[in-house]
């Protein structure tokens, strides 16, 4: 089984420098068709053009996934929250802390 995620994470980061081997050539090809036609501006590199890619990726929506998704998500857990009951609440907390652990500092220093 631990082979299998070996297999499965080698195939994504094969995938992955594939897809931004492409697209760094796509954004050069366009770049030097464009750029120096219509600007005057210089011919780019392969890496000059991986560059861009990571410097318009920060400046427009960071590196932390689908932009949106996670305010989403939070809200919607709120509003289901707001409409539990104290035991709903409590059985809740419970399951997830089977799962993810404690909660709040209290139970922590209860178990230290």
């Amino acid at each position: 089984m631990r082979r299998h995620w070996f297999l499965r994470g080698l195939k994504f980061l094969l995938f992955a420098i594939l897809f931004i081997a492409i697209a760094g050539v796509v954004v050069m090809r366009l770049w030097n068709w464009l750029m120096p036609g219509l600007f005057g501006w210089h011919v780019i590199t392969f890496w000059q053009a991986i560059g861009i890619q990571v410097l318009v990726k920060l400046l427009v929506g960071g590196f932390r996934g689908r932009p949106g998704w996670h305010p989403y998500w939070r809200r919607r857990m709120m509003e289901r929250w707001e409409h539990m009951t104290p035991e709903e609440r409590q059985k809740f907390k419970e399951g997830m802390r089977g799962r993810c652990g404690p909660f709040d500092r209290s139970s922590v220093e209860t178990k230290a």
